[in-house]
């Protein structure tokens, strides 16, 4: 079993962000604002999905931030960098949740930024493929199936949409995202499993027909 020092040895060597935390840790300037740039749009992306309001997510994802900064002189890797940050997020987002109690009109729906009704930071992997299409006709594809894939996502449990979200957009690992969620990776693939086939039943009338549902 690796040491406390070695461990942290590997993952400096192996992973960028905790580089960066490191030197977060050893006050380097600018390295704070280095990492808010990589995250910030990232973690408004995936606590809009989880909470349903944009304006609540900035909300959080500035405390996020704040957490970080706060215990960056305590800061020991034991994990990859995002797995820690993405932890502190959900447990943030599920305590805000509990602390609302769970208003299904605020967290379903209602995930707009209210002006342009545009969510930031979060791209899903099909609006990705469609982005290469040009014409005014595939980006109005674009929009329409962004938000055919949203209202998928709303159906979801928040465990099973925090673990979609965290391995499709964020490409983490089973064992990442069990961390995350303090479950076990078999815990992790069962969510997984029901909420593609959840998705699937949501997405598939439109992917066969190009019509959203009525």
């Amino acid at each position: 079993m690796a040491t406390g020092e070695s461990l942290e040895a590997q993952l400096e060597a192996r992973d960028p962000d905790v580089r960066l935390m490191l030197q977060i840790r050893d006050d380097v300037p600018g390295a704070f604002e280095t990492l808010v740039e990589r995250y910030q749009h990232r973690l408004v992306g995936v606590l809009t999905h989880l909470i349903g309001r944009v304006d609540e997510a900035e909300d959080l994802t500035q405390d996020v931030f704040l957490r970080i900064y706060r215990a960056r002189k305590g800061y020991k890797p034991k994990a990859k960098f995002s797995t820690w940050l993405f932890t502190i997020a959900n447990n943030l987002a599920m305590n805000h949740l509990r602390s609302r109690g769970r208003n299904p009109a605020l967290a379903m729906g209602m995930a707009t930024d209210g002006a342009s009704g545009t969510q930031p930071g979060l791209r899903p992997l099909e609006d990705r493929a469609l982005a290469r299409e040009g014409t005014p006709s595939a980006q109005m594809r674009q929009v329409e199936l962004s938000d055919v894939v949203r209202e998928a996502l709303d159906v979801l449990g928040e465990d099973q949409k925090l673990a979609v979200l965290l391995n499709k957009f964020e490409d983490m690992s089973y064992a990442d995202i069990a961390e995350v969620m303090g479950r076990s990776e078999a815990a992790v693939k069962s969510l997984l499993a029901r909420a593609r086939t959840h998705l699937r039943e949501q997405l598939e009338p439109y992917l066969k027909t190009g019509q959203r549902a009525t």
